[in-house]
C-alpha cells in the first residue's frame, strides 16, 4: 500500500501508538489517532502530536474515523474491539506496528521520525529479523540473543516487544546486519506478512485467554513465527506443542526444524551433556558429531543456573548458529550476558534465607519454572490472573513450598488450589491492596521460612491490580527486603 495520502487511524496513544503515527505521517500519511483514554497524560501527548500535524481523537477508541483507509493498531487492542469490527465491515485492513515496519523494509521511504521529506528519501533497513515468541522466556533469549550476535561482530539490536518499538529501529539511521526481534502473540496477531530468517517458539502455556479467546487462537498466534521462516525453526522438545506448530507452517524449501532440549541431544537438536551446551544441528556429519559451545556455568545468573535458562540459552544459540555465527561467539556471548532486573534477581541473604525477585513471572508457566530453580520456597504470590488456573502449577511445585504468602485481587484462586493440592503448606492470606503492603509480605514470608529456603517472588499474575507494572511490583520487594536487612 502506498502510504503518501492515505488516511490511517492509529490505534493507542502509548509507546507503539506514538512511534507509528509519527512515522506514519512523516510518509506522508494523513494520521488520525484513536485513544478510549481521555486523562492528563493523553492531553498532553494529544497537544504534542497535534503541533505536528496528527490529529488525536480522545475518549473514543470504537468508532471508526470516516474515510479511513487503513488501521496500525497497538498490540495490546483485542480483536474483538468494535474499532476492528466496524473495520472489516468497511473492508478496512489492519496492521500492527511490527506489519508496518516489515512491509517497510528496504523500501525508499522519506526521513520519518515526523521529521520533512526535504533532502530526498532514504532506505529503509532491510537487515534479517531472527525472531522469539513463546509464553516465557521471550526477553531472556532475544537479550542472549542479541549478546551472541555482538559477539560474533555482527551489527544487531534487540527489539519488538522487548522494548524498543520496531519501526524505530527499522527507519533508524544506523545500518543493522540482523535484528533479535522479540514478538508477543498480540504483535503476530497483526503481523501476517512478517517471514523470518529463523523463529523459536520456547513454549506454549495458557496466557492471554481472554485476548484471544481460545487457548487454541493463542497457539496459532504464536505459531505465526515460523511462517515463511527460510533456515531454520527452533522448538523445544520438551513441549511437544512447539513441534507441532514447526509441522504445520508453510515454509521455505530447505528450511530444517531445529529442536532444543535439556538432555543430551539427537541430531538437528541442541542440548546438554555432562555441563557442556552442544551442538548437533549446524556441524558437519551430524549424525556422529557434536560441537561443544560452552559450559552451563557459562550462564549462570548471580550464582543460580535455572533450567529455563539453559533452555534460553539453547534456543538463542540455536538461532544464532542458524544465521552462521561461530561457537565462540556464543560462548563469549552467553558469558557477556546479563539479565534484566526482576528476572530471578536475589535481593539480599537475611539469617540464612535468600530473597529473590522475580516479578517477571507473570503467568504460571513463568512461575512454575521459577520455582522449579529452588528446593525449599516461601512462595509470594497473587495479582491479576488473565484468566488463568492454578492447579497445575500447585500441584507440580506443593513439594517445594514451606509456605506462601498471597496478594491481590486474585489471591483466592491461588489460596483454592493449595487447599486442594497442598493442605498441609501454611498460606498467608494479605487482603491489603495498598502499595507499602510489600512491607507486610515480606514480614509474613520471614515469619514462614528457616534457614537455607528461599523467599520468592514469583507471583504467577499481572501487577495492574496493585502496581503500576511487574517492575514496580519488584523494586516494592526489593526495598522491603532491603529495609528487612539494615533493621535485622
Amino acid at each position: 500500500m502506498e502510504l503518501s495520502g492515505k488516511n490511517v487511524t492509529v490505534a493507542g496513544l502509548g509507546v507503539t501508538g506514538l512511534s507509528a503515527a509519527r512515522v506514519l505521517a512523516g510518509l506522508g500519511a494523513r494520521v488520525t489517532v484513536v485513544d478510549g483514554g481521555d486523562g492528563d497524560k493523553q492531553r498532553r501527548t494529544a497537544t504534542a502530536l497535534e503541533a505536528e500535524g496528527i490529529a488525536v481523537r480522545l475518549g473514543d477508541g470504537d468508532t471508526l474515523p470516516e474515510g479511513t483507509d487503513l488501521i496500525v493498531t497497538s498490540p495490546g487492542w483485542k480483536p474483538t474491539s468494535p474499532l476492528f469490527t466496524a473495520a472489516a465491515a468497511a473492508n478496512v485492513p489492519v496492521w500492527g506496528d511490527v506489519e508496518l515496519a516489515w512491509r517497510l523494509r528496504g523500501q525508499d521511504v522519506a526521513a520519518a521520525r515526523g521529521a520533512s521529506a526535504e533532502g530526498g528519501g532514504r532506505r529503509a533497513g532491510a537487515a534479517d529479523w531472527l525472531v522469539v515468541t513463546g509464553t516465557n522466556g521471550k526477553t531472556t533469549t532475544v537479550q542472549m540473543l542479541a549478546s551472541i550476535l555482538k559477539a560474533g561482530g555482527l551489527r544487531t539490536a534487540a527489539v519488538g516487544n522487548i522494548g524498543t518499538p520496531i519501526l524505530d529501529v527499522v527507519l533508524s539511521d544506523e545500518p543493522y546486519d540482523v535484528l533479535a526481534v522479540e514478538l508477543s502473540s498480540y504483535q503476530l496477531h497483526w503481523a501476517p506478512s512478517v517471514r523470518a530468517h529463523s523463529a523459536a517458539v520456547l513454549n506454549i502455556a495458557p496466557d492471554h485467554l481472554d485476548w484471544h479467546g481460545s487457548m487454541a487462537a493463542y497457539a496459532a498466534d504464536k505459531g505465526r513465527a515460523y511462517e515463511g521462516n527460510k533456515v531454520a525453526c527452533v522448538y523445544n522438545t520438551a513441549d511437544p506443542a512447539t513441534e507441532e506448530l514447526v509441522r504445520g507452517a508453510d515454509v521455505e524449501e530447505g528450511c530444517r526444524a531445529i529442536g532444543f532440549t535439556l538432555g543430551t541431544p539427537a541430531p538437528s537438536q541442541l542440548g546438554v551433556v555432562e555441563g557442556l551446551l552442544v551442538d548437533r544441528a549446524f556441524v558437519a556429519n551430524r549424525h556422529k558429531n557434536a560441537q561443544e559451545l560452552c559450559e552451563v556455568s557459562d550462564i549462570a545468573q548471580q550464582g543460580t543456573v535455572a533450567p529455563h535458562n539453559i533452555a534460553n540459552a539453547l534456543a538463542a544459540a540455536a538461532l544464532a548458529r542458524a544465521y552462521g555465527v561461530e561457537p565462540q561467539a556464543v560462548r563469549d556471548g552467553l558469558r557477556a550476558f546479563r539479565p534484566d532486573a526482576h528476572r530471578i534477581a536475589r535481593v539480599a541473604t537475611v539469617d540464612g534465607v535468600d530473597y529473590v525477585d522475580d516479578s517477571k513471572a507473570t503467568n504460571t508457566h513463568a512461575a512454575e519454572a521459577s520455582l522449579a530453580a529452588y528446593e525449599h520456597v516461601v512462595w509470594i504470590a497473587g495479582g491479576l490472573a488473565k484468566g488463568a488456573t492454578f492447579d497445575e502449577l500447585v500441584a507440580k511445585s506443593a513439594k517445594r513450598l514451606r509456605g506462601a504468602v498471597l496478594i491481590g485481587a486474585d489471591r483466592a484462586l491461588i489460596a483454592e488450589a493449595l487447599r486442594r493440592h497442598a493442605p498441609e503448606v501454611p498460606v498467608v492470606d494479605l487482603e491489603r491492596t495498598d502499595t507499602e503492603a510489600m512491607t507486610a509480605v515480606v514480614d509474613a514470608a520471614k515469619a514462614l521460612a528457616q534457614p537455607g529456603d528461599t523467599v520468592l517472588l514469583a507471583p504467577a499474575c499481572a501487577s495492574m491490580d496493585m502496581f503500576a507494572n511487574y517492575g514496580k511490583r519488584g523494586d516494592a520487594f526489593a526495598e522491603a527486603v532491603r529495609a528487612l536487612h539494615n533493621n535485622r
